[in-house]
């Protein structure tokens, strides 16, 4: 858009789309801005990029029009301050946030190198069955997303923001109901409500974290069943039960991660001195042979062949064989 109309376009949207705020800034002359909205199902989902500025909801500004939203926000890059229901918090990439439609606040967004980065989750209050007096407790708060369920919501909004519009339509509905049922599954741990959330919020949060558990320690010979359940306080019997809710077993999730990981070593050039053995037994392979199998029956091809082939042709790093 011309310079001159960036900062009021800006403010349209976010006053039309999101919910009225009266927006300031230094950067209004050339005001370098984007922001992508997705509706998924029943929440939307907001990816902005901005320079530094000042937002402040009034409350002549809700009693003109409120949403009624819980937003739930990622910082991706810069940092934010922000103030409300008598809390402040300072927040940097990687921190979570919490804040209220229906309550006046005020933030800062501050840019650093590049522009600052939000990516916000936007649940309706009718969807969210935590009582209203210990979300607000939990506003204006930092809550990192360094660990447990704060890492797996955080990086399931860094997923969705990095693959924002490349699902298909049929998808949208099903990735905003794992985003609603990771918030509050985070949320309610936080507020120490989770025995208020429906069980299949409970069960779809805690496979995403048993998921998570399992990337994160693939390389371990010892990730078994029952190392993954005792992890998480649950019986082997019920993991399998969680696994097979969605036609998997606990066994070929962990097979199909392993070979990605080794599929991806293989096609890198920087670790050709290593030999194939090695890459299979760095994931988990402790077996050449079953390697050998697995890896030809995944991709077609032996991780000999697959690494001869990666070198002659740089762009098989990116167009791997596809897996069932």
């Amino acid at each position: 858009m011309p310079e001159a109309d960036r900062f009021d376009r800006w403010c349209d949207l976010v006053n039309r789309d999101l919910a009225p705020t009266r927006v300031t800034s230094r950067h209004t002359a050339d005001f370098d801005a984007s922001a992508s909205l997705f509706q998924l199902g029943s929440v939307q989902l907001s990816v902005l990029a901005f320079p530094t500025l000042r937002a402040a909801r009034t409350w002549p500004l809700i009693r003109r029009s409120d949403p009624e939203l819980w937003q739930v926000a990622l910082v991706a890059a810069g940092s934010m301050w922000i103030d409300q229901h008598r809390s402040q918090t300072l927040l940097g990439p990687g921190d979570l946030v919490l804040y209220d439609t229906s309550h006046p606040y005020e933030s800062w967004a501050l840019a650093g190198d590049g522009p600052a980065q939000v990516v916000m989750l936007h649940l309706p209050k009718i969807r969210v069955p935590i009582p209203d007096r210990a979300m607000r407790s939990m506003a204006a708060l930092r809550m990192p997303a360094g660990s447990g369920m704060g890492a797996v919501l955080g990086t399931f909004l860094e997923q969705l923001a990095r693959q924002a519009g490349s699902w298909h339509e049929r998808d949208a509905v099903r990735l905003g109901a794992a985003a609603v049922d990771l918030s509050l599954a985070f949320l309610g741990h936080r507020a120490d409500a989770e025995r208020l959330l429906p069980p299949e919020t409970r069960q779809t949060a805690l496979l995403c974290e048993i998921k998570a558990f399992i990337e994160r320690n693939l390389a371990h010979t010892e990730l078994t069943p029952r190392t993954i359940a005792d992890a998480h306080c649950i019986s082997v019997r019920y993991l399998h039960r969680l696994f097979r809710q969605e036609q998997q077993t606990v066994a070929a999730f962990v097979r199909a991660l392993r070979l990605e990981r080794c599929r991806s070593d293989l096609a890198e050039p920087g670790l050709a001195r290593f030999p194939v053995g090695a890459v299979g037994a760095r994931w988990g392979f402790t077996d050449s042979t079953a390697f050998n199998r697995a890896f030809r029956a995944a991709y077609g091809l032996p991780p000999g062949e697959y690494r001869r082939r990666s070198a002659l042709c740089p762009l098989a790093r990116s167009a791997a064989p596809a897996t069932d």
